[in-house]
């Protein structure tokens, strides 16, 4: 019996679906984002000497600017249909319109940008470890997000605030770019995550990543595999599904429009959640669908696994999931300390605060510029990984990295089985590869206020 080309694709399209939604599962780029995102703003001086601001809730910008909103979000869903290739239009029905009721206005303007309706957006901070609350209450991550994991915030401190509370923007924006994580805008938005905003929004089916499992959902909204071999997209076109682009776009312009007319709060919160996407896309594990997997291996374990021989992918798979996860455990467990020790000198820190040379944004940036430093380090990435990282955490595909209590005990796991030096080369590589978003997160920041002066 032979088989057409056309199956023998679908086949392999197939297996390459299998691959990616087992590895693209609960792995967000980076853990705590204010751990990178504050020294790259408080550099900044527009951003660092701006005057305090005064908390506003969603639902008071919305209504004082439902007009403005409702000509803005149309031309950006005009201006996504015509420039990214993959987008699903938003159905007419969630189209956001002023004039409407007050009490629901926060609530139809979520669904008119496509985050998820379960988000609360309460007024807080949070902060780095080792900052000054200046005494105000403290609030557990549990009471601002409706995710059931978040034990990646357990030694992260949050405030509350009051409505018309003096806050600075720096805060307000750190603050912000853990949103997206911490309150799950992109978690539940396609049909097959079963959920309500899934059946409305017309995402259509979650093209990789778990659409049954939580944090598995966002992955097409955080990852960016723009730079594949070209095989890759024959084999696997779905890998062109994703939406980083259309984030950074549409809160660029909603944070213009809220500083032009004279809410600031949101100017700097909407920036935050800009930022959280440019920072997703400076890790290789999200700009690269499977580092150090090369596309031939992937074809060989494919053609194995359809005969009844799964260890190889299976293993492939968790290696790459471990990877991951130690990258980033490394990273957050080194800049906690860093923040908590007052170091200063810490490499990764002062890759983060140094932008030499500022470039202008445009919208082609996330893809041409960062994603394709992180897509082209990804497997110098994965080498070093390998070989500087106990071989349990990276090697070893019968662990599993991400439920292990040795995940925060990384540094001294390291140090132990491969000496300081270790530490210092995955250091060394971590500041490497986030230094980009220092000059690009200034670019992308100021971009927003020089736009809000020209709406004024």
């Amino acid at each position: 019996m032979t088989i057409n080309l056309r199956k023998k694709k679908w086949i392999t399209s197939l297996f390459f679906v299998t691959l990616v939604t087992a590895y693209a599962t609960n792995l967000p780029a980076w853990s705590e984002h204010p751990l990178i995102t504050y020294p790259v703003a408080a550099a900044l001086t527009e951003v660092r000497n701006a005057q305090p601001v005064k908390a506003e809730s969603l639902a008071a910008f919305v209504n004082a600017e439902a007009k403005k909103l409702e000509i803005l979000l149309a031309q950006e869903e005009e201006w996504a249909k015509k420039n990214l290739q993959w987008y699903a239009p938003l159905p007419a029905a969630l189209a956001f319109k002023a004039g409407g009721d007050p009490n629901s206005a926060a609530e139809r303007f979520c669904q008119a940008i496509r985050i998820n309706s379960r988000t609360k957006l309460p007024l807080y901070l949070q902060f780095v470890p080792g900052s000054n609350v200046d005494g105000r209450n403290k609030i557990s991550p549990r009471s601002l997000s409706f995710l059931q994991d978040i034990s990646d915030w357990d030694k992260a401190v949050f405030v509350s605030l009051k409505n018309s509370e003096s806050v600075r923007p720096l805060d307000v924006l750190v603050s912000a770019s853990d949103e997206p994580d911490l309150l799950g805008l992109d978690i539940g938005l396609f049909v097959d995550n079963k959920t309500e905003m899934g059946r409305v929004q017309k995402f259509g089916e979650q093209p990789f990543g778990n659409p049954n499992l939580e944090y598995g959902s966002q992955a097409p909204f955080h990852m960016g595999f723009y730079h594949e071999a070209g095989i890759m997209y024959i084999l696997a076109g779905f890998l062109k599904k994703t939406y980083p682009e259309y984030r950074l776009r549409l809160y660029r312009k909603l944070a213009a429009l809220a500083f032009s007319t004279g809410h600031p709060y949101w100017g700097w919160r909407f920036t935050g959640w800009g930022l959280h996407y440019l920072a997703d896309l400076t890790q290789p594990y999200h700009a690269t669908v499977l580092p150090g997997v090369s596309t031939g291996y992937a074809l060989w374990i494919n053609t194995i696994d359809m005969v009844g021989i799964s260890g190889p992918k299976a293993n492939a798979i968790q290696l790459v999931s471990n990877r991951h996860t130690a990258l980033e455990s490394f990273v957050q467990v080194v800049l906690q300390r860093a923040y908590t020790e007052k170091e200063t000198n810490n490499p990764i820190l002062q890759a983060l605060q140094s932008a030499e040379k500022i470039p202008v944004y445009t919208d082609t940036m996330p893809r041409a510029v960062v994603a394709k430093h992180a897509h082209d380090n990804a497997k110098n990435t994965d080498d070093v990984l390998e070989k500087n990282m106990p071989p349990k955490f990276v090697s070893d595909p019968q662990f599993e990295i991400g439920v292990s209590p040795e995940r925060m005990q990384i540094v001294e796991k390291i140090r132990e089985a491969k000496g300081g030096k270790a530490v210092d080369k995955l250091v060394n590589l971590s500041a490497a590869l986030l230094k980009p978003f220092a000059a690009y997160g200034h670019s992308y920041i100021l971009a927003i206020l020089q736009e809000a002066k020209e709406l004024k």
